[in-house]
């Protein structure tokens, strides 16, 4: 079974070259520059580029690109499994969803199952990775379907950024759900509902929105001694660290995950962000 997943999971290079998962990238643009996220730049790049006054945008994964992953599939005479970036964030699945009909029109026999993840990141990350355990430990592709699907109805994602403002140019959050904490070091708290993000309220600094996090993680979370939680920030490992520490004093779970935001999240987050994932029941 041939696992697929796109650069918006915010997973390392090496584990989709480990782990044998076929890597979908999304694209990024500086400037008059183009970069397949993962392959081609590192967010460190990005973040550089936003603190300089850019302003990065992004694209979804290329067509073609996807042609030729679904085609060759269908060559092999496999069978296929492609977790995508959240609908509601990116025409990535949607544009999956129609290269691969166009695919069949070719090779009617492909076998090829994609999934709307409604997440982003290292939440979206946990599904892939948990795809890939089940695919290693040799559980059929309709054990593995269930179990993401299952998963993505119960996975619990809580972020903060520095300015919700640049996320609204990007198009991720209405103009109207934007306000701006500046000079007053106000921190926006935000979840993800059904794949969409919405603002939960607004905080006075660092130490207020970690406590926030810790307590909505009790109020929503259950058997978290039990999970492997995520956190993903925008190049500040201090940040990080500090709710690691929190998570761990607090809920004693298997492991704490920590990894730098990717390109693509990068240009619609900026520098600052912090995120936790997590979920509220687990099987």
């Amino acid at each position: 079974m041939r696992l697929f997943a796109d650069s918006a999971s915010d997973l390392p290079k090496d584990f989709f070259e480990n782990e044998n998962v076929v890597l979908l990238p999304l694209r990024v643009h500086i400037g008059d520059q183009d970069f397949e996220d993962i392959r081609g730049i590192q967010s460190i790049k990005v973040f550089d580029a936003i603190r300089g006054g850019d302003q990065p945008k992004t694209s979804q994964v290329s067509p073609e690109e996807m042609w030729s992953a679904f085609e060759q599939l269908a060559k092999d005479k496999d069978e296929g499994y492609y977790i995508a970036f959240s609908s509601e964030l990116s025409g990535t699945y949607n544009t999956a969803v129609m290269v691969a009909d166009q695919v069949r029109e070719e090779y009617p026999d492909l076998k090829l199952t994609i999934l709307d993840s409604k997440a982003a990141s290292l939440g979206y990350g946990l599904l892939v990775k948990e795809a890939a355990k089940l695919r290693s430990a040799g559980q059929p592709l309709e054990t593995i379907i269930k179990k993401t699907r299952l998963m993505i109805d119960h996975l619990e994602s809580l972020f903060t950024v520095e300015d919700l403002d640049y996320m609204a140019k990007g198009g991720r959050i209405s103009k109207g759900s934007a306000f701006v904490g500046g000079l007053l070091n106000i921190k926006p708290l935000l979840h993800v509902e059904d794949g969409k993000l919405v603002p939960i309220e607004k905080l006075r600094g660092r130490k207020k929105v970690i406590k926030r996090m810790i307590d909505l993680m009790r109020e929503r979370g259950t058997q978290l001694d039990q999970q492997t939680i995520a956190i993903s920030h925008g190049d500040d490992a201090e940040f990080a660290a500090l709710l690691k520490q929190e998570i761990e004093s607090n809920f004693h779970p298997q492991s704490v995950e920590v990894h730098m935001i990717g390109s693509v999240i990068a240009a619609h987050t900026g520098p600052g962000t912090l995120a936790v994932f997590f979920f509220n029941t687990i099987d």
